[in-house]
């Protein structure tokens, strides 16, 4: 029952016949409304207590409170809804001027050849005829639209309340048990529209650089969006509507080892696309397919979460559309723009981040390999979210710029090519231990399942069970108590620790120490300070450190236990990621047994740059590691298991303790070995 006006979102007073007779209704007070009014201005979507709080303060009925917020949400929506009605008409006559400026220039184009004002007859002919292309070229495109808006209308079914999700989209459950109303009809023909505009907005500012873009000055070869360019252009209002949002705006390009054909199946497929983007994407759900052509026009409502590689940093979390189309026979073109199809969520949250149009033209050239260019255009409201450590690596806009998309597939692209072959593999003394094809992309398969597993434990910041953060050098140590949730984990209760800390050396400085066997005894506990013996090296790149590894650790009456590991650096970052495992199961995974049945618990290393001008001395320590600058942000997680017969809570506090000492005392070893006393 409606108990709040539908005009202006307050309550009028009404007698509300029902089977059980009238109940009486009397209207809020202009102060109510005045104190309703400036809390939805900070908070649209109240949660549950603070329901409870406006309840207690204004004397109404915790009913009433939500009820008048869901009004006042319905109304803005239809008046933005109404303000958005008019996108075709604005790009018809967009196209309509485009031609009749075109059409001016020629009329006053300047002829070099005959110097004059205005333009001989060959030149005529020419200039005609390219603007008879161009004309045909916007009709075209127009069409196009048009046919995709007619085509796929009354196509779009989103889960309702009760609908059984598939099984091969796990998010729709998420969505089904939150989803409080279908989308209309209106909603469908908003989220095409929507598509639409933001394919044709990425491509413009794909093709246009200067007044749009310009290179930063304190980052060679990124370029970042001129705001006051931008927004004359493309015109928005903002998404996030708090005095600490900010944007991020950024655009890459870079060469990737794969053809354009394999390159857009593997980034239109939500699983590939996780697995493509291991250290930014820590979860991916297609939510609903609207359209699932071949390539041509590819539709899907989606949700992600991305993250920085650890708990000091919340995750970014966004609801959007994907689009995806084919320019021509090589060249493809992807774009993301976030769209709040969730606004009728009852006790949904307000958004800390929103996508404006983002994506990648990718370009075939030849010999297998890919052009891709990339933009990233978000407003985002995380800085006093975010660790002090990681403000400057966040906020400068490098920790999810696009040059971090495109290095990260660059790496895996090269990965994969590695695995199947395509790339020589380098010479190397270990390299021939694992001689079958077949068993070294088992063994890859295996790591690669291990690192997914260890980046997903860093996205702690939601599940804390004993944080313990600080606002100096080192952070402290936050701790997470899970149960294992799959076959591929042992089982039992997991104990996760993890902790970041800076260090005034360079990413390469601190990379060659934890890969360098020579060195593990310094701070590897399994090693129990002797020498390891390694066993076999797989390459993953063309970079000597970007290899697997399987390692013999010395472990007193245990000759059957080795370490496999996986270290891995590129332009940006580097990590060194291991686990202890039985030889027995190794040995199955390189003979093709399932690597899924291997349980696996993985801990290691995660380095990232601060974010701040660094300058390197000859030993990779930083020299101006006094003002705490230019050096390198290492993030530590160990986990221990706990099996189910024995979890008391006792042991679990001992748990705690043990996988907290173990993380401090790794960390006194790092800073020993390293010559580092802070």
């Amino acid at each position: 029952m409606d108990l709040s006006n539908r005009g202006n979102g307050s309550g009028d007073e009404e007698n509300c016949n029902s089977r059980e007779g009238k109940k009486q209704y009397h209207r809020h007070t202009t102060e109510q409304i005045q104190q309703l009014e400036a809390f939805y201005n900070e908070c649209p979507h109240p949660d549950k207590n603070q329901r409870q709080q406006l309840s207690r303060e204004l004397g109404l009925d915790q009913k009433q409170i939500k009820f008048w917020f869901q009004n006042k949400r319905t109304q803005i929506k239809a008046q933005n809804e109404r303000a958005d009605s008019n996108s075709l008409r604005s790009e018809n006559e967009r196209i309509h001027f485009e031609n009749l400026s075109m059409h001016e220039a020629l009329k006053n184009a300047f002829c070099p050849s005959c110097n004059s004002s205005g333009v001989c007859e060959e030149e005529k002919r020419e200039n005609l005829q390219r603007l008879r292309i161009e004309n045909a070229r916007l009709k075209e495109e127009h069409e196009r639209a048009v046919n995709f808006l007619t085509n796929y209308m009354g196509n779009l079914i989103l889960p309702s309340v009760g609908t059984e999700p598939s099984a091969s989209a796990p998010g729709q459950q998420y969505m089904s048990q939150h989803w409080s109303t279908s989308v209309t009809h209106v909603d469908k023909s908003v989220i095409i529209e929507t598509a639409v505009a933001a394919m044709n907005e990425l491509l413009e500012l794909l093709r246009v650089n200067e007044p749009l873009w310009f290179e930063a000055p304190s980052d060679h070869g990124r370029y970042t969006l001129r705001r006051d360019s931008y927004d004359m252009i493309f015109p928005k209002s903002n998404q996030v509507n708090t005095s600490s949002a900010r944007f991020e705006s950024s655009k890459d390009s870079g060469e990737v080892a794969m053809s354009a054909t394999h390159l857009i199946e593997t980034l239109v497929d939500v699983n590939k696309w996780k697995e493509n983007f291991p250290t930014i994407v820590t979860k991916a759900t297609t939510l609903e397919a609207i359209d699932t052509g071949i390539f041509g026009g590819l539709l899907h409502l989606m949700y992600q979460k991305i993250h920085i590689l650890s708990p000091l940093v919340a995750p970014r979390e966004f609801f959007f559309i994907r689009y995806s189309r084919q320019i021509n026979s090589s060249t493809w073109v992807l774009v993301d723009v976030s769209y709040n199809f969730i606004t009728q969520l009852q006790d949904s949250v307000p958004t800390r981040s929103w996508r404006f149009p983002s994506g990648c033209i990718i370009q075939d050239i030849s010999n297998g390999k890919s052009t891709v260019t990339w933009i990233e255009h978000v407003q985002v409201d995380d800085k006093l979210s975010t660790h002090r450590l990681y403000r400057d690596f966040v906020c400068g806009s490098q920790a999810y710029g696009a040059k971090r998309w495109i290095t990260t597939l660059q790496r895996m692209c090269e990965r994969f090519a590695f695995s199947n072959g395509l790339i020589a593999t380098p010479t190397n003394e270990l390299e021939g231990v694992i001689e079958s094809l077949e068993g070294k992309r088992n063994v890859m398969n295996l790591s690669q399942r291990m690192v997914e597993s260890f980046f997903e434990v860093l996205c702690m910041s939601d599940k804390l069970d004993f944080p313990n953060p600080s606002e100096y050098q080192y952070s402290g140590v936050c701790v997470a108590l899970r149960k294992s949730d799959g076959p591929h984990q042992p089982d039992g209760f997991i104990v996760s620790a993890a902790t970041s800390l800076w260090l005034p050396f360079s990413k390469e400085h601190l990379f060659n120490f934890f890969q360098d066997e020579k060195r593990r005894a310094q701070w590897d506990v399994l090693s129990n300070g002797s020498p390891v013996i390694p066993v076999a090296h797989i390459s993953t790149g063309t970079r000597p450190g970007n290899r697997i590894s399987i390692i013999q650790p010395f472990v007193p009456k245990e000759n059957k236990m080795l370490v496999l590991q996986e270290s891995s650096i590129d332009s940006l970052g580097a990590a060194i990621i291991y686990a202890p495992m039985d030889l027995k199961a190794l040995l199955s995974v390189v003979n093709g047994d399932d690597t899924m049945k291997i349980p696996i618990l993985p801990s290691g290393f995660v380095i990232s740059t601060d974010g701040r001008a660094s300058s390197r001395g000859t030993n990779g320590a930083s020299t101006s590691s006094n003002t705490g600058s230019g050096g390198s942000l290492l993030t530590v997680a160990f986990q221990i298991l706990i099996c189910h017969s024995q979890l008391t809570s006792q042991l679990n506090m001992e748990s705690v303790a043990t996988v907290h000492t173990l993380i401090s005392s790794s960390i006194k070893k790092i800073k020993e070995a390293l010559d580092y006393y802070d």
